[in-house]
């Protein structure tokens, strides 16, 4: 028998999903930048309790229900899997934007360091390190300067991670039947990571250049806020300017997506094999922060390059396109400039992931008490 997904029909084996739905729910990733295993965790958890919920029905319903039970059986589980893809984008999104005001000073601070050309920035400081940042910001520009330009990617954060986890199961079966196989492979998981990077990168790259016009404090008498800052970028620019940056995004978060989907799965062959949810969560978190700075290793310099591109508002500019732009700032400035903002990124990203992981569980054993 199928019933719908959401997305699409899925073959229910209704006693391995009663068996193993708790198993695959542990073992979600502890950073919560891969969506896949998640969704497949709570569809599989929606359907065993949509099952529970049929059958309860059927032992209280009394004989003479035989010929409508097969259909009350596909509606409560369409249900069930519907209201699980509700429970993913909330969840998700929630959890990203409690990263968000958590990390987001590191942010800052990042594209500080990358918009540091030469030996000063605007206002005549120079920052030497993520403290170093982090008191010269609060000193001179006051402490809510470290959350200036939060709310583009406030806005954005729920519906890119649905995008996202969207685009990645799409593409992984896509990629699936491509390359003839029935279960996602390492070879699998890089093409459907890197095709919903692309994806992603197409929806945020206005809320990032936004972003970026507000964290630089040589804006700070030019925008007043996010609002003004969006008006006067259209009407000195033209609406296009929002996407100016497209191209070096797609290169950030493909890059990104390839390096940690493309080291996930040898890292995970090679640790001890978990026997509890600990010991799984423990293997998730090591794998993924692994991933994650092999990711981040791979894009900082496109991020670097994305985030002078989209903060030059002249009508000449320096950079306009990814490749040439990298050539441009090794020759001008060296190859080390290319890894500017790298520490902050990478010091957001451990913490980050167990935000995330702490307040998606939360949320989501709330929501699932209330909700399924």
């Amino acid at each position: 028998m199928k019933t719908s997904t959401g997305e699409h029909d899925t073959e229910i084996d209704h006693e391995t999903i009663l068996e193993n739905h708790k198993k695959i729910y542990e073992s979600k990733l502890a950073t919560g930048k891969s969506s896949e295993i998640d969704k497949k965790a709570l569809v599989s958890l929606a359907m065993s309790e949509g099952l529970k919920m049929w059958e309860k029905k059927q032992s209280t319903s009394g004989d003479g229900n035989k010929d409508e039970s097969k259909g009350s059986k596909e509606e409560v589980l369409s249900q069930a899997c519907t209201m699980a893809m509700k429970l993913i984008n909330t969840t998700g999104g929630i959890a990203g934007v409690s990263e968000i005001l958590v990390m987001y000073p590191l942010d800052v601070v990042k594209t500080r360091f990358q918009l540091q050309v030469d030996s000063k920035v605007g206002g005549g400081e120079r920052y030497t390190s993520v403290m170093d940042c982090l008191k010269k910001i609060v000193k001179t520009e006051g402490f809510s300067r470290l959350y200036r330009g939060i709310l583009p990617p406030v806005f954005i954060e729920a519906p890119k991670r649905a995008i996202k986890f969207s685009a990645n199961e799409k593409y992984s079966t896509i990629y699936k039947k491509l390359n003839g196989v029935d279960k996602v492979t390492q070879r699998v998981s890089i093409q459907a990571g890197i095709s919903a990077g692309v994806t992603e990168a197409l929806v945020i790259v206005p809320f990032e250049l936004v972003k970026i016009r507000l964290q630089d404090n040589q804006n700070a008498g030019k925008y007043s806020g996010t609002i003004d800052a969006i008006s006067k970028i259209i009407k000195q620019e033209s609406v296009f300017a929002l996407f100016n940056g497209l191209e070096a995004t797609i290169w950030r978060h493909a890059t990104w997506n390839g390096g940690y989907f493309g080291v996930i799965f040898g890292i995970k062959k090679r640790l001890p094999e978990a026997h509890n949810k600990q010991q799984q969560l423990r293997n998730n978190f090591i794998a993924g922060a692994v991933g994650g700075t092999v990711g981040t290793m791979l894009n900082t310099p496109f991020d670097v390059v994305k985030t002078r591109i989209q903060n030059d508002s002249g009508i000449i500019k320096k950079y306009n396109w990814a490749i040439p732009a990298i050539g441009t700032v090794a020759k001008e400035e060296s190859v080390k400039a290319l890894y500017k903002g790298f520490v902050p990124k990478v010091l957001r990203l451990g913490p980050g992931g167990g935000i995330l992981l702490v307040v998606f569980d939360q949320v989501t054993t709330w929501m699932r008490k209330y909700m399924l």
